[in-house]
């Protein structure tokens, strides 16, 4: 049987669709890139994303082209995308970002029109959907994350249309695993038991503290370093995945680490609880879309479409970063923060600027998980 099956299997059912198991949705994405794109292809993508899929994109040996975005959703403005931007792309990569969707319907024609691939990231929207549709079955393929969604450090997936597909891809992932060590393991799956004991022992603050002290973080900033003359010469191996992986890698050292039974056994037992995870997930955001703090978009959608189980829920605040600090004295560490935008932080050696890089005034709206503690902040 192919590695992690059982997963795929279980994702399967929930889409609809071939599903291929990878230890992250960073390599998903990578995988897809690699399948879809050649070498030197321009993928349009939003400038409000992380930084590590800037790098996986840059490792597929892309260039990022970087889209206006909406000041509504944070997602790409499909309307905003000049023609002769369209002229020039070979794939386009969505965001869906904490879980809103993107315009996927108008993206999908623009592709179909043009003939080429809707690449779906959909890390941060395993519960969303557009008039019934889950996102992840617009695409030619959709890379999804269950670290986001069921507390579980590892694991993600490549939805595509069809088996023969599924099995090529199966075998360029084989290809790029790195083999599994038994502490590599054992860190996948007590990292989630620490988290929880952090949290239920009110232990976040003082945690957070002494790590940002000691240096621990692999992040000063939103950003991680750039270090651009080492992403120059990096460059020249492009395609590679191992010659961006000093990049590709933050936040998640193990994303190409086979998982062994144990790490795949925890995941599945996770994946079980998912609808209960969505369900408190869209109870926290109905909370908080009735707030003075809601984005707009947030409100349209609780209206229409009911709360979704957002990853992240977009508020609008005055002073983000000294919210932010002080909710580690709550105990609530948020991130994915995506500021400064791509293009911004990227510059043009590395990536093509926003056509309208000012349709988005400001910095994108900041974000917290959707839990009843935020408004004792």
């Amino acid at each position: 049987m192919p590695y992690g099956s059982r997963l795929a299997a279980t994702m399967k059912r929930r889409l609809g669709r071939e599903c291929v198991y990878t230890p992250s949705a960073r390599l998903a994405l990578y995988l897809a890139l690699r399948r879809w794109c050649r070498p030197g292809a321009r993928v349009l993508m939003s400038p409000v994303n992380d930084d590590v899929i800037l790098f996986v994109v840059l490792a597929a040996g892309c260039r990022p082209v970087q889209a206006p975005v909406s000041p509504w959703d944070g997602n790409i403005d499909v309307a905003a995308v000049p023609e002769s931007t369209w002229r020039t792309i070979d794939a386009v990569l969505t965001t869906n970002l904490y879980g809103l969707p993107d315009r996927v319907p108008e993206l999908r024609r623009r592709c179909d029109q043009l003939g080429i691939p809707l690449i779906e990231d959909a890390a941060h929207a395993i519960g969303s959907h557009v008039a019934g549709q889950p996102i992840g079955t617009f695409g030619t393929a959709a890379a999804f994350s269950l670290s986001k969604h069921v507390a579980a450090t590892a694991g993600g997936f490549l939805a595509v249309e069809d088996a023969r597909t599924r099995r090529e891809l199966e075998l360029l992932r084989d290809d790029l695993l790195t083999p599994r060590r038994l502490r590599d393991d054992l860190n996948v799956t007590l990292r989630p038991l620490a988290r929880s004991t952090v949290r239920t022992l009110r232990l976040v603050r003082p945690v957070w503290r002494t790590l940002q002290r000691l240096g621990l973080l692999e992040r000063d900033e939103f950003r991680m370093d750039l270090h651009a003359p080492l992403l120059t010469a990096s460059a020249r191996s492009a395609p590679s995945l191992t010659a961006y992986e000093p990049w590709v890698r933050v936040d998640l050292h193990g994303f190409r680490i086979r998982h062994g039974a144990l790490v795949r056994g925890q995941i599945e037992l996770r994946m079980s609880r998912l609808e209960e995870d969505l369900a408190r997930r869209r109870a926290g955001v109905a909370l908080l879309s009735g707030t003075a703090w809601a984005s707009a978009a947030l409100r349209e959608r609780a209206l229409h479409d009911g709360p979704l189980p957002l990853f992240r829920v977009p508020l609008l605040v005055n002073d983000r970063d000294a919210l932010l600090d002080r909710m580690v004295d709550h105990g609530m560490v948020c991130g994915y923060v995506y500021d400064p935008p791509l293009d911004d932080y990227a510059g043009a050696e590395f990536v093509e600027p926003s056509p309208t890089p000012g349709r988005l005034a400001g910095s994108p709206p900041t974000s917290c998980p959707p839990t009843r503690s935020w408004p004792a902040a």
